[in-house]
């Protein structure tokens, strides 16, 4: 069944698998998921369900915030996304009602999944770092050392060079990680190997599209 959450990336650490391996562990927050809306193709023109997480002060919210949340008897959320899958009647997400809780039972260890978040932000960044271009020769009379080399005949056609220019801060998605262990008294997932974004980063956490053998 495809399914999907939302949380918040804790940080890394590693835990040793029954058999004595050292796994590398991505720990994510996943508590207090709550389903705001159902969408239908009858009234939206496609089925999604829509999941926040993180409660926000009603104080810094919106009235149409306020009211939205309102059916499902809950807080303003702060992190609010939708879930769509290609077989959306079937995802055990469009079961939920809405006010209903979206906990980490859903994933078992052995699930793979994939992870959407924001990139770190390194600002503005040469495109040796940027686009890991080779610098030139570092003696003085070369007079290049970290250019963005020729442009060539670049009229009309600036969209796509690899310049300098913003690095980061881009929506990210790494697939096919596996679950490697469920916490369900602290509420988090241990996700193997790393995952986009900062530390207190918000991430989705989907099934995976491309199956995994």
């Amino acid at each position: 069944m495809s399914t999907g959450i939302l949380g918040k990336k804790i940080g890394m650490t590693q835990i040793f698998t029954e058999d004595g391996k050292l796994v590398p562990v991505t720990v994510v927050d996943v508590s207090n998921n709550i389903v705001l809306q159902q969408k239908t193709v009858e009234t939206d023109g496609y089925v999604a369900t829509q999941v926040g997480y993180g409660d926000k002060r009603e104080k810094v919210s919106t009235k149409p915030e306020i009211g939205h949340v309102k059916k499902a008897n809950t807080a303003p959320k702060r992190f609010v996304r939708e879930f769509r899958f290609k077989n959306g009647n079937e995802s055990d997400l469009a079961k939920l009602a809405v006010g209903d809780s979206v906990t980490e039972a859903i994933f078992k260890e052995g699930d793979f999944v994939d992870v959407t978040g924001t990139s770190k932000g390194k600002g503005f960044e040469g495109s040796i770092k940027r686009h890991n271009q080779s610098r030139g020769p570092m003696a003085h009379g070369s007079r290049y050392h970290r250019g963005s080399g020729s442009m060539g005949p670049i009229k009309g056609n600036m969209k796509g060079k690899n310049l300098p220019g913003h690095m980061g801060a881009e929506k990210v998605t790494i697939q096919n990680l596996p679950v490697v262990s469920v916490d369900s008294d602290n509420h988090l997932l241990l996700i193997g190997g790393n995952i986009p974004g900062p530390k207190n980063g918000f991430v989705m956490v989907r099934s995976a599209v491309k199956k995994v053998n």
